[in-house]
């Protein structure tokens, strides 16, 4: 049994933003009742916007822990007057994780710890982990990468990172809300998100909510997916999604796009 098993926006504004985007305006009774939910669309459709309002309203921690204060959480705020949501569970804990996030996290921390580095001027006596110990003390930001995640995340590659967040930070029963993550990893790389998905779910009764453009995680078995286009929202068979068509014609002869470019 899932927790959340559906979500409506109740409101009849067609504009300004963020009342004028497609996956605002048909979010009405969407079904969320599967393990799994994939909402795709093109690219300004809104459904981050969509995912973002939800995690506002569950206050679900984020990658850099400064809850929804910040400015770009300004339209899902708008939306929370009329955000319909119907339990079937009481929440557990969870985690909302935007592929934007991850990257200018791990930069800005590293950038952090350059900066300190830099300051310090460091005798080459020290020992590393008191100097370490003196740059968490002066950076709360860096404190917080090695205690949430095990370890500096700038040692490992961009889809290795985001696979090794994915084990420190979903690892019981809770609902994940993930905003495209596959903008972090390579196709192999998205099979094995695809197996850790299929192994957190035989072990907790978890719910997952991902905004997506990858027909490769949309290819879960009986996942539910949502299409948001300019005409509607509405749940469609993953042969029958534009990125699947699209992806598989392509495939199966490039020469036939790449001769019009």
């Amino acid at each position: 049994m899932v927790y959340l098993s559906s979500l409506h926006i109740n409101t009849d504004k067609r504009h300004p933003y963020p009342y004028d985007i497609p996956a605002i305006g048909f979010a009405k009774h969407i079904d969320l009742s599967n393990k799994i939910t994939f909402i795709i669309g093109e690219n300004g459709c809104g459904k981050s916007t969509l995912l973002e309002s939800l995690a506002c309203r569950l206050q679900l921690p984020h990658m850099d822990g400064r809850g929804y204060e910040k400015k770009c959480f300004d339209a899902a705020k708008r939306l929370l007057p009329y955000l319909e949501l119907e339990w079937q569970m009481e929440r557990s804990v969870g985690f909302f994780f935007r592929a934007e996030d991850f990257g200018d996290f791990i930069n800005s921390a590293h950038r952090s710890d350059v900066d300190l580095h830099k300051q310090m001027s460091l005798d080459d006596e020290i020992p590393e982990h008191i100097i370490q110990q003196m740059k968490d003390s002066a950076n709360y930001q860096l404190h917080r990468v090695r205690q949430n995640y095990g370890q500096e995340l700038d040692s490992f590659s961009h889809g290795e990172a985001y696979m090794h967040i994915m084990h420190q930070m979903v690892n019981q029963r809770g609902i994940y809300l993930l905003d495209e993550p596959e903008a972090s990893l390579s196709p192999a790389k998205q099979l094995s998100f695809i197996y850790f998905l299929q192994n957190h779910l035989q072990q907790f009764n978890s719910q997952f909510i991902i905004a997506t453009h990858s027909p490769m995680l949309m290819a879960y078995p009986d996942a539910t997916i949502y299409e948001v286009t300019e005409n509607d929202m509405k749940k469609t068979l993953l042969e029958e999604t534009e990125h699947y068509s699209i992806t598989k014609m392509f495939l199966n002869n490039p020469k036939s796009f790449l001769k019009h470019l």
